[in-house]
């Protein structure tokens, strides 16, 4: 097959079933990032598995930053702009049940149930903890946007947190914290 066929083919879809394809794509490879993380893990442990998922998300977050970026479009990327370009990321498609707000200058994002941690409970394994893996790779998107802006982690697991507040991340622009 050649790429002018995939594009026939995917021009016949209604929108939304590329949007649903668009999704599917976005669990899938978030189901092979779990299954990398699981086998690392099962091999070598939580701290090597960790290791290498922070490197990798930190890589991640470059890259779609200068591709969201471009996206965009946006000459200046403030907090607003922040915000918008995060809730397009890869991660973020992912979470199902997430809040963004901005006001005062100041950008939040909160995941309110983790499906990936609740995947890891039904499987019998323990809480991830993500804190570093999300803030290297927060850190480096908003970063690739702005190189004044700042993310601040308010909770992210190992940290204790409530069934209905997985993490919460501040953003904001230096010296405003």
């Amino acid at each position: 097959m050649n790429r002018d066929r995939d594009r026939e083919y995917l021009s016949s879809l209604s929108v939304r079933k590329l949007i649903d394809l668009f999704f599917v794509h976005i669990r899938n490879m978030f189901r092979v990032d779990g299954l990398y993380f699981l086998g690392i893990e099962e091999k070598f442990g939580t701290d090597a598995a960790t290791e290498i998922d922070r490197s990798c998300w930190r890589t991640m977050a470059a890259i779609e930053a200068r591709e969201i970026g471009r996206f965009l479009g946006k000459p200046r990327f403030l907090i607003p702009d922040i915000m918008e370009a995060l809730q397009l990321t890869s991660w973020s498609l992912d979470q199902k049940h997430k809040e963004i707000e901005v006001k005062e200058g100041k950008g939040v994002f909160r995941v309110v149930s983790c499906e990936t941690q609740l995947a890891r409970r039904k499987k019998g394994l323990s809480e991830f903890p993500c804190k570093q893996v999300r803030y290297e790779y927060l850190k480096a998107f908003v970063q690739g946007l702005n190189p004044q802006a700042n993310v601040l982690c308010r909770l992210c697991p190992p940290d204790k947190h409530t069934e209905e507040l997985w993490c919460e991340w501040e953003f904001n622009l230096k010296n405003q914290f």
